[in-house]
């Protein structure tokens, strides 16, 4: 009997009167035992799970056609041949094989290897269970059934991958973008980007204002470098990346700037010094990076609708592994992102800048009052989230040695916001000045009725005081504005208690005046609600809260306001800040501050 025909013979007897070690009962006759051996062999050499059979000296007996055609060694290659000495890149547990031998209890193992078949998986698996063989109550050898799971690992990998890639895209939704600052969002991917997905994370943004340097050549990009982040073991070799140029310029046909041309990323795993040369455009960083241990490159545009807003590299060192096209895709999904919040900071900036400029030129210097009154203003636009608003002040100096004191907000934020203030304040100048013998209250009810008539679409609070030293008197009246505090020479303050009236622009004009008495020395406060509102605060407690500050009534006026917005802010307010402090100047005219002392914080 040769080896190709020993197997077969060895498990499918049909001469022999000696029972099979595979069949579970003597057979009747040999009719019966013939169909029956015919059978198994269909089962046992039919089924795609590989079957293999060792001797108890874990030589081979049998392999069925499975798993020849699994493996690429024919039959004859594994008979006689010890267990694990042909596959040398499949692990074999030959310690398992021992203990069922010893003790006859069945074990599964999962087997794992390459074989000379190729595989779309790369590294196979078998889940595979080992059976004890005996015949006449002797052992013989070991039975081994498999059944390959290679394409479930495959799919199970795949899917925590999805999964990794998906809860890093979430967290980079709540880690980058939490401002409306481009340089922040920026800061903030690098951050992100390493240590999550690189070792190394450049960030880079297309520069469109060039502040004083020489723009680039006609078709040239001029990348702004943003932030780089690494790794603390790589750190201190790329601190020397932090001197030069805080630009590169880009040129057509370059790595980055086809990136950001197409649209597309670019991967160099194992990159040679003359190709991250070109990809980096800097022969000096080059350098740096091969002494940090680095040795991949990914490159990915940050896009937007139309256009490039920048770029992120991202570089790999030392023991990490090779950028994978499934890391191409992630750190595709969390740039897409981040473009997106950086170009609506971007947009942002521009569009509060604009506003912002728009009301300096807008919110100019109150007209002087009279001599006898002296005035100090200020303006502070508001912190991170919330755009220039419609805050505006005056001072109108009407005959009689009057002066009318205002102070106004319109609703909402940004630039028609702006333009609407402009409207409001021209309203009531116009009023106040065309008509010196109306009332507070009448001067707010014209006011109120001609917003609404020219079609603003925006309603605005509005208080007035007319201040007449002379008497010694002041009568005001509010359009839902806040009341006006008196701080006293002795530091005491008190808020006035004014009837409140709808907002100016309902048309629904019903307003009410109150007079007072304006001691010479005391000081009289005008402001909008940024100064006072606070979260979680109720506006009466806030404003009761102004009279309780140490402010020094009896010093300059300019001294008295930084004081106050020195105590109640902390260098980013959350809502636009107006201010306006008068005081009886006893008849010698002060000097106006500079029109940039009063916008200074703007």
């Amino acid at each position: 009997m040769n080896a190709e025909q020993f197997p077969a013979a060895w498990l499918f007897p049909e001469t022999t009167d000696a029972p099979s070690p595979m069949t579970p009962e003597p057979p009747v006759d040999g009719t019966e035992r013939h169909h029956g051996c015919g059978i198994l062999r269909q089962i046992v050499e039919g089924t795609s799970a590989p079957v293999v059979i060792v001797d108890e000296h874990l030589r081979y007996t049998y392999v069925n056609p499975a798993w020849t055609a699994a493996t690429g060694v024919p039959a004859s290659g594994y008979l006689g041949k010890k267990f694990g000495s042909i596959l040398p890149d499949v692990q074999t547990p030959d310690d398992v094989l021992i203990e069922v031998l010893a003790d006859g209890k069945p074990r599964e193992v999962t087997v794992t290897g390459t074989t000379p078949v190729p595989s779309p998986v790369g590294r196979r698996i078998w889940r595979s269970v080992f059976h004890r063989l005996e015949s006449n109550g002797r052992v013989i050898g070991v039975c081994g059934i498999g059944v390959e799971v290679s394409n479930l690992r495959q799919y199970l990998d795949d899917l925590e991958t999805a999964h990794q890639r998906l809860a890093l895209l979430d967290a980079a939704g709540t880690r980058v973008g939490t401002t409306l600052d481009v340089e922040t969002t920026c800061a903030e991917l690098a951050d992100f980007l390493s240590p999550s997905l690189a070792d190394v994370a450049a960030v880079g943004i297309v520069e469109e204002e060039f502040d004083g340097t020489p723009p680039p050549p006609p078709g040239v990009l001029r990348l702004r470098k943003m932030k780089l982040t690494a790794a603390p073991e790589v750190q201190l070799h790329l601190r020397e990346l932090g001197g030069g140029k805080p630009y590169v310029d880009l040129p057509r046909g370059g790595f980055i700037r086809n990136c950001m041309d197409s649209g597309r990323p670019w991967r160099g795993n194992s990159a040679s010094e003359e190709l991250m040369e070109k990809v980096t455009a800097a022969h000096d960083s080059v350098k740096i990076f091969r002494m940090a241990g680095m040795h991949s490159v990914l490159v990915v545009p940050l896009p937007t609708a139309g256009r490039s807003l920048g770029t992120v590299m991202l570089l790999r060192g030392g023991d990490s592994a090779p950028f994978s096209e499934d890391d191409v895709l992630t750190a595709q999904g969390v740039a897409a992102r981040a473009a997106t919040s950086i170009d609506s900071a971007r947009r942002y900036t521009g569009e509060h800048a604009m506003t912002l400029e728009l009301q300096r030129a807008l919110l100019s210097e109150p007209t002087p009052p009279h001599s006898s009154i002296e005035v100090a203003t200020r303006y502070l636009p508001s912190g991170r989230s919330v755009l220039v608003g419609g805050d505006w002040y005056d001072s109108i100096a009407l005959p009689g040695g009057r002066t009318l004191l205002v102070m106004g907000d319109v609703m909402g934020h940004g630039f028609q916001a702006a333009v609407a203030m402009s409207q409001y304040r021209s309203v009531v100048r116009t009023i106040a000045t065309s008509d010196s013998g109306l009332t507070v209250d009448e001067m707010l009810r014209k006011a109120d009725h001609r917003a609404a008539r020219i079609g603003l679409d925006r309603v605005a609070t509005c208080l007035l005081v007319l201040a007449d030293p002379e008497h010694g008197t002041c009568t005001a009246a509010t359009a839902g504005h806040l009341p006006p505090v008196i701080v006293r020479p002795d530091g005491s303050a008190e808020v006035l208690d004014l009837p409140a009236g709808p907002p100016i622009g309902t048309e629904l004009g019903d307003y009410e005046l109150t007079t007072f008495s304006w001691d010479p020395d005391a000081v009289l406060l005008l402001y909008t609600d940024g100064l006072v509102e606070q979260r979680g605060t109720d506006i009466d407690d806030a404003v009761r809260g102004l009279t309780e500050l140490d402010l020094p009534a009896d010093g300059p006026l300019e001294h008295l306001v930084d004081t106050l917005l020195t105590q109640l802010t902390s260098g980013i307010c959350e809502d636009d800040i107006a201010l306006l402090a008068a005081r009886q100047s006893g008849g010698n005219p002060p000097s106006a501050p500079p029109a940039s002392r009063a916008l200074r914080e703007g």
